[in-house]
């Protein structure tokens, strides 16, 4: 038994260190059938691209997010930036990696994700967070265009905004 072990490991890992890639993310974003939704946030704010060489080619790579969040009263909640990192005005603060990810039913926009969360810290709302998940989102596509030797090192700023849901036990 250790054996098979060993040897599916070390093929994992092989294909690891050929292809240079983590396995797909799930196309689920469904948080596990016991997390209940602890708060829902709406985002507006950007998607951030710089313009950057590739191996052989300048592409858009992504950065980061930059967010106002607000509560559904429209009032000020805090804030969503690289990481993927929340903060609340409470304190509470988690980081998340993602685990599924599934296309926007709007094509022109960033896909929905479900993350779990990695840290966290503070008191408050998100203190007892596990996942999160992004839906409804509108826009924050990387360009299409624009990402030449005249604009390397360049940034794009894209317009997006969101949902997102934080669960717990």
């Amino acid at each position: 038994m250790r054996k098979l072990l060993f040897l599916v490991f070390a093929v994992v890992s092989l294909l690891l260190n050929v292809s240079g890639q983590q396995p797909p993310a799930s196309t689920s974003i469904d948080p596990p059938s016991d997390e209940k939704v602890l708060l829902e946030l709406h985002a507006d704010g950007v998607q951030i691209y710089s313009c950057v060489l590739d191996k052989t080619a300048l592409n858009w790579k992504f950065q980061g997010p930059e967010a106002k969040l607000s509560n559904a009263d429209g009032s000020d909640a805090g804030t969503h930036y690289a990481g993927p990192t929340w903060k609340l005005l409470d304190g509470s603060e988690v980081k998340a990696a993602v685990v599924g990810t599934k296309p926007s039913p709007d094509g022109g926009s960033i896909p929905w994700l479900l993350l779990k969360v990695a840290t966290r810290s503070g008191e408050g709302k998100l203190q007892k967070a596990e996942y999160v998940t992004r839906t409804d989102t509108k826009g924050g596509v990387a360009p299409s265009s624009g990402c030449d030797a005249t604009h390397q090192g360049e940034q794009s700023r894209v317009a997006y905004s969101a949902t997102y849901r934080f669960y717990g036990k």
